[in-house]
């Protein structure tokens, strides 16, 4: 006999199409010169792409100030707010349009998927920069999954893929550990 699921069996909560808001993945005043576009595709530990997952970006303004305009979720398009959150799409694409940061050369990330218990922290890094604590305690062939890589004949365009899981073709993006609580 079979029974009918129950809440506690069924997948969720999904993130990518309950939380994001218009104009989100824009953090970029409208036709800023110096924006950028990351994008690239957030993928399971089978290689499958997670179409409902939820990214959320935090970074320094190109001044390295960390303080970013009020009203993050409310975009006029004439303001840098420092944060951004992006729904991945149907084949787990996703694209941020951001300036680059100044101070420290990454951009903060937080991933919500269907799935995970927590949700897990990494960094992108437009580039791997000298005396970096983070990247000086990885193996060269882990520091490369923080990397977003320009594009080839891209203007101001970067990749960055996320991987939940990792085999000997593509690794595991790193993910930064926070003690519980913090």
């Amino acid at each position: 006999m079979s029974l009918p699921p129950t809440p506690a069996q069924t997948i969720g909560p999904f993130y990518g199409t309950a939380l994001p808001f218009a104009g989100g993945a824009d953090v970029a005043p409208a036709g800023h010169p110096e924006a950028v576009t990351v994008h690239g595709y957030v993928h399971d530990g089978e290689g499958a792409p997670v179409p409902d997952a939820l990214l959320e970006f935090w970074q320094a303004a190109p001044d390295g100030s960390a303080a970013g305009s009020p009203g993050s979720l409310r975009r006029d398009g004439a303001r840098f707010t420092g944060f951004a959150r992006v729904p991945t799409a149907g084949d787990g694409h996703y694209a941020l349009r951001t300036l680059p940061p100044g101070g420290a050369p990454y951009l903060a990330l937080c991933l919500f998927a269907r799935g995970l218990p927590r949700h897990l922290f990494t960094r992108v890094y437009f580039r791997l920069p000298d005396g970096d604590p983070l990247l000086a305690g990885l193996p060269p062939e882990r520091r490369a999954t923080l990397l977003a890589v320009p594009e080839p004949g891209g203007h101001r365009s970067y990749r960055f893929d996320v991987r939940l899981r990792g085999d000997a073709d593509h690794a595991e993006t790193v993910f930064l550990a926070f003690p519980a609580g913090s």
